[in-house]
């Protein structure tokens, strides 16, 4: 199993850690601040150096538990070796606003109008959010680019928690986001508070203070079915 350091620290830039495996163009380690991707959020890419090796890392993804960073470099540092790595923090600090400020969207509608969000992807400051809604107007999209950043204003501090399982389901915030579909092996749920707006369990990364996000800009909006209805938004550089 990987130590994921940016569970509970998303500003962590850089690290050290050992190579427990490599082999197939892909690497190990005992720990990583890599993310590796999930929850509408991107993996990250960055670099894993040592002494003898400089390589890039172009694609993070987790399978079993085990975080494995995937390299194009045929030539990998063997089990044992202690490397540092480097996430694209230019890359990740983009996406962490991005992830806060699709939660902040995702809180207003819910508070405002009962509306549960369906689905949902981003890239670095881009996102689309779809949410049960039977109707969405132009003067409906504009109202909520008012109300999400009197939020991002409103410098809400965001928290990273966990809560056990049972606990988890016992909060409607939380079953909104289907916790109940989570496997029943995971036990312990992780959760991002945004404080006074929006609870979830979420596995991603984000910024400590909505004022980090800065302003966000309602860019599109479409109908997806009969009770689905997409927002695009997108972020300032």
């Amino acid at each position: 199993m990987t130590e994921l350091l940016y569970n509970f620290n998303s500003y962590i830039k850089e690290f050290e850690a050992k190579v427990i495996e490599s082999s197939n163009n892909e690497i190990i380690l005992d720990q990583t601040a890599f993310y590796p991707g999930g929850g509408g959020q991107p993996c990250d890419i960055g670099k894993i150096s040592s002494d003898e090796f400089n390589i890039d890392i172009v694609k993070v993804f987790s399978k079993d538990n085990v975080v494995i960073h995937s390299t194009e470099s045929n030539i990998l540092p063997p089990a044992g070796t202690m490397i540092k790595g480097a996430i694209n923090w230019e890359r990740r600090y983009k996406l962490m606003r991005t992830h806060t400020a699709a939660h902040i969207l995702c809180g207003v509608i819910f508070r405002d109008y009962g509306a549960s969000v369906t689905g949902g992807n981003m890239q670095p400051l881009s996102a689309r959010m779809d949410f049960e809604l039977s109707n969405i107007t132009a003067d409906f999209v504009q109202n909520v680019e008012i109300l999400i950043n009197k939020e991002v204003l409103a410098s809400h501090n965001i928290q990273i928690g966990s809560l056990s399982r049972n606990e988890a389901l016992k909060i409607p915030s939380l079953i909104r986001t289907k916790v109940n579909l989570i496997p029943a092996s995971v036990t312990q749920i992780r959760t991002i508070d945004i404080v006074g707006l929006d609870l979830q369990a979420d596995g991603g990364t984000h910024v400590n203070n909505t004022s980090e996000v800065g302003n966000i800009k309602v860019v599109g909006h479409e109908s997806k079915g009969k009770i689905n209805k997409r927002i695009r938004i997108s972020l300032e550089q």
